[in-house]
């Protein structure tokens, strides 16, 4: 039911008065106008606010979000398969593992009830050089992760052919960010230095959420580029 609520709402963006900043009607309204309970449009419009295509400001109300370039991509790499493919060796500094309750916006995009404990990936990853990206990754439960696996392998693998997870589809934000005290220590840079925050959201082939991870850049290491084909 929410997923045909998600589909309903992105529907309306192509009304001229919503991409002209109009709020959407409020969670009560919608749920009324629809016959539905207020939690099922919730569930489908807090997706769309961790996705980007909703903004809601606390106080004022839900409206589609500005969007900048937005660029879809037919396919899509693991960071191994990235570096590989660039002819560069995988080197992993750190690995940490653990069993935590996620921030907020994770437990929206996983779609399960707060003070949930799911499983947990620290990786501080670079090249022999040294390192560059610290990840944080939050699995669904239904996964199954463990922590005694060897995340020195490539994790998609392990994925696939430990417990019959597939991804299919990942979803990406990237946006700036400056160095806290955290990432100046794992990465070597000064506090205050630019860091490139890349937020990935990965889902299996019936579009359920596996992984929610958060990449840290060194804002001198990574390119983001893009190629793509007039239609």
């Amino acid at each position: 039911m929410h997923a045909q609520v998600e589909a309903l709402i992105r529907d309306m963006q192509q009304l001229k008065e919503y991409r002209e900043g109009k709020l959407l009607p409020n969670e009560i309204e919608l749920a009324k106008q629809l016959g539905i309970s207020r939690n099922t449009v919730r569930q489908a419009t807090n997706k769309l606010v961790i996705e980007g295509v909703l903004a809601r400001k606390k106080g004022f109300g839900t409206r589609f979000a500005d969007r900048g370039v937005d660029t879809r991509l037919k396919n899509w790499s693991s960071f191994s398969q990235e570096m590989i493919s660039k002819g560069l060796e995988v080197k992993n500094f750190e690995i940490r593992t653990a069993f935590e309750v996620p921030p907020e916006e994770v437990l929206q995009f996983l779609e399960i009830p707060k003070k949930t404990r799911v499983f947990r990936l620290d990786r501080l990853r670079g090249t022999p050089d040294g390192p560059f990206v610290l990840f944080h990754s939050w699995f669904h439960p239904r996964v199954g992760l463990k922590g005694t696996e060897d995340f020195s392998r490539p994790l998609y693998e392990i994925l696939e052919h430990e417990y019959a997870t597939v991804v299919r589809l990942s979803r990406e934000e990237i946006s700036a960010c400056s160095a806290d005290m955290l990432l100046s220590s794992k990465l070597g840079v000064r506090m205050g230095a630019p860091i490139l925050k890349r937020v990935r959201m990965v889902y299996d082939p019936g579009n359920r959420p596996v992984e929610y991870n958060t990449g840290y850049y060194k804002g001198d290491s990574f390119t983001y580029k893009i190629e793509s084909e007039r239609e």
